[in-house]
């Protein structure tokens, strides 16, 4: 999802210039230490800028909290999403999204020296550090270290203050990101504060709204100091008082100081413990996860948890730029679904419960399948944990932020995803239940359709496309059409022939929105709006339309293009692989291709459809070259969850997923020598022979499998699920390898469907 777009649609050629969770840090920490330094080629500052919207601050894989600096510009503009790379600090807050903005920001906690102003407490910063798991700067106003590192649920604050004087640890129960009037804006709607003693509070502070336009989201909050404070004062609205209980019920300042009399270079820490349930969980969270003092203690117990992540990838023979770009992308993934099992405000449960799907649109298409592949037993909590949200909400959410699902951008794409967890094969879900869930998505309409459901449903369904009646009727179809795949897939392995041929039927109501005389450019065929009464409307030629628009973040030649349960069948539409090659050269050529989006994550593999590998290679490379590097505008859009740190990941690694199917289309790989772990204690290793750095070698010329001759530019999940060796021999110029049989499509006389997973 994309509040802005910095790369848009840049002409290529003009480019061209839980288990341990539930581990006290003491407990881990004194386990054996990891034995590589994976988190050392972790940048956190790759993406910030340009749009990137990255988080920087300390996490633990998944998760809840997000400790980390909230700041403005020099001329007052708030960041959306925590962090600016010019500015002022204004504080460290306990929960941000990462990629993406519009959330959280909440409990903000900062450091003071001097008479305390709580209308103007900020810094600029020196000597900044971002590390995974930890963040440290100097706050030149007040002269204090700031250095944070934290556990799943509590953010470990220590700050060194070089001078004796007056000092003060604030906390502000009021502040959150993105406040206003704004339709996507949070709202801040009351808190409580309550003194326990002199080295701790607690209380809970209400939000709603941010940009999936969320209800009331409750962030229940313990502070606690090692330090004793010699004063304790709580603040409403502008006056300081000696009060131990603050409440507000209305959108006033609302907070609490701790004032001491520091000494210079004297240390005090603070521990935030955070929950979605109470102060007493919050407090709870704190004793069970960090319940001592030791900073250094806790920042190992966090490092050994990412290098246990980190791991999953290794590279040999990659340059340090590449090193830094692959293990901050891992580091991007694997932060985003939140773990907020044992967190669920909305009801009793012993399944997972995750939160945070900011949003499946864009994460469906690569992150989730990188899970699913490096992570199984990660990502079968997570479906556990959508199946279990429709359990009590009605719906599998698109999006779901602040314990609340909302907004649904495109299809109900967490059909994909369950869809892509089965074909895969991975066990321990209840895909009966998933079943129903999808055939809920595919049949009730919504009351609120751009909360959770499909929207447009009823025209969909009895037509076979939207109408220009509903908002996003182009890319909803062709999205709606891969989702009734997905389901089909699903129904027919739990032998529901019945439901599986119903949503087959469905799988190509993209044609109906097809127009074989539409000519743009040359080429003819195109997606195109149909009125209510059947007949054409305009030609929609918007190059990126939004909400209210035919198509959202994406034009007609990306959706055009969008049927991968049916690439042969597209491919003939369009005109044939020539016709077809030459179209996508203009859009690549043109700059009808936008990198900076979803949509168009599968478009650089579609030649291998066509039986044209070559120009496969040759996009994928050209647009790692300029698209993706290791500074801070390293990331050419959101990062979106991870969504295109997956892009990348996969993109180096020379293969990439067809999400929702079994299959993995080949590429050109960009080091020499990689391999994923599969969770099972198997890795998938892609080397390659005459591997060239300079990318000049790009064009495989043979591979083979596990030993075996690989004809075909792509393979089956099967084929590797149990540790596999991918060779590729590469060279200077194209050859006829991967140019026979083309990546399966539904028009294929041997395609196979109604698969049992006891099968895989």
């Amino acid at each position: 999802m994309r509040r802005h777009s910095i790369l848009r649609a840049l002409p290529i050629l003009l480019v061209l210039s839980p288990g341990l969770a539930r581990v006290t840090a003491q407990e881990l920490a004194s386990s054996k230490p990891a034995t590589l330094d994976y988190i050392r080629n972790v940048d956190p500052f790759i993406g910030v800028d340009w749009g990137g919207n990255t988080f920087v601050g300390s996490t633990v894989p998944f998760g809840m909290v997000k400790v980390g600096p909230d700041m403005e510009t020099f001329d007052g503009r708030r960041s959306g999403f925590g962090y600016s790379s010019h500015g002022v600090i204004l504080g460290f807050s306990h929960l941000h999204l990462s990629g993406a903005q519009g959330k959280y920001g909440n409990i903000l906690v900062a450091p003071v020296t001097g008479p305390l102003d709580i209308a103007d407490i900020k810094s600029p910063r020196e000597k900044e550090i971002a590390q995974a798991g930890y963040y440290a700067a100097t706050l030149t106003r007040y002269s204090v270290r700031a250095e944070l590192t934290s556990s799943r649920r509590v953010g470990f604050h220590r700050y060194t203050f070089a001078n004796s004087g007056d000092a003060h640890i604030t906390l502000n129960a009021a502040a959150a990101l993105g406040l206003g009037t704004g339709s996507e804006s949070q709202n801040f709607l009351g808190a409580e504060v309550h003194v326990v003693s002199n080295h701790e509070v607690q209380g809970v502070a209400r939000f709603r709204g941010g940009w999936n336009k969320g209800g009331e989201y409750r962030v229940f909050y313990d502070l606690l100091l090692d330090t004793p404070a010699t004063k304790v004062r709580v603040w409403t609205g502008t006056e300081l008082s000696a009060d131990r209980d603050a409440t507000v019920a209305e959108n006033r300042p609302i907070g609490v100081t701790f004032d001491l009399h520091a000494h210079a270079h004297q240390v005090v820490q603070a521990k935030v413990g955070i929950s979605f349930i109470s102060a007493a969980q919050a407090r709870q969270n704190i004793q069970t996860e960090i319940p001592g003092w030791s900073f250094e203690v806790v920042h190992q117990a966090n490092t050994a948890l990412w290098n246990a992540e980190l791991g999953k990838l290794q590279l040999s023979g990659a340059t340090e730029r590449q090193r830094r770009e692959l293990y901050t992308a891992m580091y991007h993934v694997i932060m985003m679904p939140v773990n907020r099992t044992g967190e669920n405000p909305g009801w009793s449960s012993t399944e997972p419960y995750y939160d945070d799907y900011y949003a499946i649109w864009d994460t469906y298409r690569t992150s989730s399948p990188l899970l699913t592949l490096i992570a199984p037993g990660r990502q079968r909590d997570i479906i556990r944990s959508l199946i279990d949200i429709y359990r009590h909400t009605g719906y599998m959410p698109d999006a779901r932020s602040g314990n609340d699902n909302g907004r649904t951008q495109g299809g109900s794409n967490a059909n994909v995803v369950v869809a892509d967890a089965y074909v895969k094969g991975l066990s321990g879900i209840d895909y009966a239940t998933a079943l129903q869930a999808m055939l809920h998505d595919a049949e009730v309409p919504p009351q609120d359709a751009q909360k959770e459901g499909r929207g447009g449903l009823k025209d969909y369904n009895a037509r076979g496309y939207i109408t220009t009646a509903d908002e996003r009727a182009g890319s909803r179809t062709v999205e709606y059409a891969y989702d009734d795949f997905a389901i089909a897939e699903v129904a027919c392995g739990l032998g529901q022939a019945k439901q599986a041929a119903r949503a087959l039927a469905r799988a190509h109501n993209f044609e109906h929105l097809w127009d074989p005389n539409m000519s743009v450019s040359g080429f003819k065929g195109f997606l195109r709006p149909r009125k209510p009464d059947g007949s054409w409307a305009d030609p929609y030629l918007v190059v990126r339309g939004t909400w209210p628009d035919f198509m959202y973040e994406g034009d007609i030649w990306t959706y055009s293009l969008y049927a991968p349960q049916d690439m042969r069948r597209l491919i003939e539409m369009a005109g044939g692989e020539k016709e077809f090659n030459a179209r996508m050269d203009f859009i690549f050529s043109r700059g009808h291709f936008d990198i900076a989006n979803e949509p168009g994550f599968l478009m650089p593999l579609l030649y291998n459809y066509s039986r044209r590998p070559d120009k496969s290679a040759d996009i994928v490379h050209l647009l790692l070259e300029k698209a993706f590097n290791d500074t801070r505008a390293g990331i050419p859009g959101n990062d979106d969850s991870g969504a295109m740190s997956s892009w990348l990941l996969f993109q180096s690694l020379g293969i990439f997923p067809v999400a929702g199917q079994d299959i993995y289309l080949i590429s050109s790989p960009s080091v020499s020598d990689a391999s994923l772990a599969l969770g099972n204690g198997r890795r998938l290793h892609i080397l390659t022979k005459g591997f060239d750095s300079s990318g000049l070698n790009r064009y495989v010329q043979s591979a083979t499998l596990n030993g075996e001759n690989l004809q075909t530019n792509w393979f089956r999940h099967a084929q590797i699920k149990d540790g596999a060796t991918l060779m590729l021999t590469m060279g200077s110029s194209p050859s006829t390898w991967g140019t026979g049989t083309p990546p399966p499509s539904l028009s294929d006389s041997s395609a196979r469907m109604c698969v049992p997973i006891s099968a895989k």
